[in-house]
């Protein structure tokens, strides 16, 4: 059997922790910035971790079990 592909778009969003973890970015901190509040997009900066209801689809699309 083959090995599983990477989805491009994935490898590109996601990073793992020492912990096997998968940290994400925050969304809405790219565009349309002037009408939102210095503290909003300051709190946007910071990654976080992914939740547990997304974390299985994550990992295939990483290419993991």
């Amino acid at each position: 059997m083959p090995k599983m592909k990477t989805k491009s778009g994935a490898k590109k969003r996601f990073t793992l922790t020492g912990t096997g973890k998968i940290k994400r970015k925050h969304a809405y901190k790219s565009h349309i910035l002037t009408k939102k509040t210095t503290k909003r997009k300051r709190a946007l900066t910071h990654h976080t971790t992914v939740a547990d209801s997304d974390l299985n689809n994550i990992r295939l699309c990483l290419g993991m079990k």
